[in-house]
């Protein structure tokens, strides 16, 4: 009995030094862990602040030191962008994370140099062709939250027509886009998409800037839309110019990429964005724990990676947040899709097939068949946005830079 005694102490003190090295090996890789990031602007531009802020809160909620992470602002879509990440890798980041589509290249040819550290880009395309282990993609479902903003859009044109202000077919919606890349066009279209499906009689404009952020250029975009007769504007643009534009007018705006409420109380109605803090969370945690990254990621309102801003009831139409919230639930529910071909045309024909763009090339070969079970599978098959269609209803100003 005492020789079973004294085997079960031993055992108990064998599997409490275990656990002792084992928290001591957590805690060491924890605070061994650093991670950088690489923004294409800094905190002037409401893209790049999104990205920021997601990265203080995912990082602070993991507590992680300010000397762990490390943010490197202003830095060019060029060679800047491979040396900001070969600086990150010498500095001892174990993940470097960049955010503009045109970082891709650059941060690719990092990723080949220094395989021992793990490359994530958000927006970019070839990470599931390119088979770099360490080399990842992400994006979120983004379109989803545009579509339930566009119903918030539609709201607000209906209850300007029932008021008198406009006729139906003076519903017209303009839209600063920066380029005419899938993800812009996918963008626009489920915002229009999202209106339409409250407000049949909408139409839309698109006025291109040729630049993610230039505040003049967005400005004076959303100007001649106005000037255009257009009636609510949104936006695919980085910086203050288009929401100023409409507070000035007094004319409604749905923004993106964070609230434009206390600079336009009168005139912002919600806007939607994508929440990198999941993402973050989920690189770290994986590579804390020695495990793989997905090459190519992307999620939704499930685990928090889409996201709309508060409501303003101010200049919201009654009702708004509830719409948003059924049509919400209908989506993670999977009874809506918002790129459904009943829902629109292309040159005056239902789709019922599409070859989409997914494995990029030089010369963006259609190589993906996208329609299946009555609508277009955006984001399914990689994770950077691929729709690229011109429907009907939508009007390009400016289409070629």
């Amino acid at each position: 009995m005492k020789r079973f005694i004294s085997l079960l102490l031993v055992a108990v003190m064998l599997v409490a030094t275990v656990g002792m090295l084992t928290a001591c090996g957590d805690e060491n890789t924890s605070a061994d862990f650093k991670i950088g990031f690489i923004c294409l602007h800094d905190e002037n531009s409401t893209y790049d602040k999104n990205f920021i802020d997601a990265a203080k809160a995912a990082t602070a909620e993991l507590g992680l030191k300010d000397e762990q992470v490390i943010i490197k602002t202003n830095i060019p879509e060029g060679n800047e962008c491979y040396e900001a990440a070969a600086d990150l890798a010498d500095q001892g980041c174990n993940i470097v994370f960049a955010n503009s589509f045109g970082h891709e290249p650059y941060i690719l040819k990092a990723a080949k140099e220094f395989p021992e550290v793990e490359f994530c880009h958000a927006t970019g395309t070839t990470a599931h062709t390119e088979n770099v282990a360490n080399f990842h993609n992400a994006f979120a479902s983004i379109y989803e939250g545009r579509y339930l903003a566009g119903i918030a859009a539609g709201m607000k044109l209906n209850e300007m027509i029932e008021s008198g202000k406009i006729t139906a077919d003076q519903a017209k919606m303009g839209y600063v886009g920066a380029f005419t890349y899938a993800e812009v066009i996918s963008g626009y279209t489920s915002f229009y998409l999202g209106a339409k499906s409250v407000c049949p009689s909408v139409t839309m404009e698109v006025q291109f800037t040729g630049s993610w952020y230039d505040e003049a250029l967005e400005k004076e975009a959303a100007t001649k839309l106005l000037s255009n007769n257009c009636v609510l504007i949104s936006q695919h643009a980085d910086s203050m110019g288009a929401p100023t534009a409409c507070e000035n007018a007094g004319v409604p705006n749905v923004s993106y990429n964070g609230s434009t409420l206390s600079a336009c109380p009168n005139t912002f109605i919600v806007s939607s964005r994508i929440d990198w803090a999941p993402y973050y969370k989920y690189i770290i945690e994986s590579n804390m724990k020695g495990e793989a990254i997905a090459a190519d990621w992307c999620e939704g309102f499930e685990v928090g990676s889409v996201a709309l801003t508060e409501i303003n009831d101010k200049v919201a139409a009654k009702g708004t947040k509830e719409a948003i919230e059924a049509a919400k639930a209908k989506l993670i529910a999977g009874e809506t899709h918002v790129f459904d071909t009943a829902n629109f045309t292309v040159k005056g024909e239902k789709l019922e097939s599409y070859l989409a763009d997914v494995d990029t090339d030089a010369n963006y070969t259609p190589d993906t068949e996208a329609i299946a079970d009555g609508y277009f599978h955006e984001s399914e098959y990689r994770s950077a946005p691929y729709f690229d269609l011109q429907i009907d209803g939508i009007t390009l100003l400016n289409s070629m830079f």
